[in-house]
């Protein structure tokens, strides 16, 4: 099933409406399929639904271009706003750190907007660590906005806090 066109709505919401992307550009439906086509393979795209309705998606990306990067991926996810508190973004984020681990990758990272409460408190369920905060690195909405940096050691076994 084709998931492009209800993930670049969710998506573009946020791009218009919220700080939770530092994106400016919202995508076209071309755009977006090719976004996800990227992320085959050791990369992934989760879609959650509900009643036949995406509700969600979560992500990981390539954290850095450079070779000495690539145990590391950044993660990403967007739930659509009726189901915020649902339990949506737990599913999607620990698939995507499951996937992540099962690829074999070293570590996770998360690079929320620093007033995202929810998305830092998720993350934070889920055993990531908050490594710090870049101040003012992002300009939205005419003002400039702080980042908080996550990370997440895998695999977590190793970790012995059974976060999942």
């Amino acid at each position: 099933m084709d998931d492009a066109a209800a993930v670049a709505a969710l998506y573009n919401y946020e791009v218009e409406h919220t700080t939770s992307t530092l994106d400016l550009v919202p995508r076209t439906l071309a755009d977006q399929r090719a976004w996800i086509a990227e992320r085959s393979g050791a990369f992934t795209v989760v879609v959650a639904e509900r009643d036949g309705h995406v509700v969600g998606f979560s992500s990981l990306s390539a954290y850095k271009e450079r070779a000495a990067y690539r145990g590391t991926v950044e993660d990403s996810v967007y739930v659509h706003r009726d189901v915020h508190g649902l339990g949506v973004g737990r599913l999607l984020l620990t698939a995507v750190v499951d996937h992540a681990e099962a690829a074999g990758f070293h570590v996770v990272m998360a690079r929320i907007e620093a007033s995202g409460v929810a998305s830092r408190r998720l993350h934070e369920r889920c055993g990531f660590d908050l490594v710090g905060v870049e101040r003012e690195v992002g300009r939205k909405f005419n003002r400039w906005l702080d980042v908080a940096v996550y990370h997440l050691l895998l695999p977590r076994a190793q970790r012995g806090d059974g976060a999942h």
